[in-house]
């Protein structure tokens, strides 16, 4: 696969971010490094890590051992519930600047809204300031309902540039991705594959079977075909290649409406309101 096989989707402050990616959710130090490592021998330019998930360092070894330069490659990170706040996110952030060993992340999120906190104002004031000192390229959230989103850009002066959010044939979630793409909001999907549980899923395996494909791949590519950014994660060396390998193939009109079908409302995550 070459590497410009990867489009990129260009955001509303005028950068742009690779619409795949790999995401390191649930993978430790040790592991994140050999995951990542593989990853960019694969042709990945693009990792999602997070201060909660605990890799960072991993991830940030990985990149530096790789001999890439960086700006070849898409990083974010994002800023965890108990880290909320302004000074404690400026904190934060230094902290997952030091651990990645870079100088500089493309993307910084707020990784859920915490509600019942009431800071995630004044935790993205403080991602607008790191913006505007260049040490992050870009800002956004994750895991905000519509309801978050309008506060915030109420209240706020930098419309984020991303919305990360779980996205999956179950969960489609498409009123909340309408909402941020009348806004110039891109939707980026986590846990794509329902954390393995949808690959099993009848209709999608037909499907797959139609293109010659894994039903991850097929999922991938809906994704894909939906506009979205997709961050798949795995660290079986196999299933890295196979979810980067879906630029070979086109789901028709038809097979879309087989996966917008099993839009149910079924999350394999936590609602955004329940955390934190």
């Amino acid at each position: 696969m070459t590497l410009d096989a990867v489009p990129r989707i260009r955001l509303n402050d005028g950068n742009s971010i690779p619409q795949l990616g790999l995401g390191v959710y649930k993978v430790d130090d040790d592991e994140a490094e050999r995951t990542v490592a593989t990853a960019l021998e694969a042709g990945y330019r693009h990792l999602d890590t997070a201060e909660y998930y605990g890799n960072e360092a991993g991830v940030g070894r990985a990149l530096a051992a790789s001999g890439l330069a960086r700006d070849d490659v898409y990083l974010t990170t994002k800023v965890w519930n108990d880290q909320q706040g302004y000074d404690s996110t400026l904190r934060s952030f230094d902290l997952s600047l030091s651990k990645l060993g870079v100088d500089v992340v493309d993307l910084y999120l707020i990784h859920w809204p915490a509600p019942r906190q009431d800071l995630y104002i004044e935790t993205y004031r403080a991602l607008e300031k790191i913006r505007e000192e260049g040490r992050t390229r870009s800002i956004g959230v994750s895991n905000f309902q519509t309801h978050h989103l309008e506060r915030l850009l109420g209240e706020t002066d930098v419309v984020p540039v991303i919305n990360q959010i779980e996205v999956q044939p179950w969960l489609q979630q498409r009123e909340l991705r309408a909402f941020g793409d009348a806004r110039h909001i891109v939707t980026e999907a986590w846990s794509p594959l329902a954390r393995g549980r949808i690959l099993e899923d009848p209709a999608l395996l037909a499907l797959a079977a139609k293109h010659g494909v894994s039903t991850a791949q097929a999922v991938i590519r809906w994704h894909l075909q939906q506009g979205l950014v997709v961050i798949p994660k795995s660290v079986t060396p196999s299933r890295i290649a196979e979810n980067l390998d879906v630029f070979g193939f086109e789901l028709d009109a038809d097979d879309i409406g087989v996966i917008d079908a099993l839009d149910s409302g079924e999350r394999v995550g936590s609602h955004p309101d329940e955390v934190g």
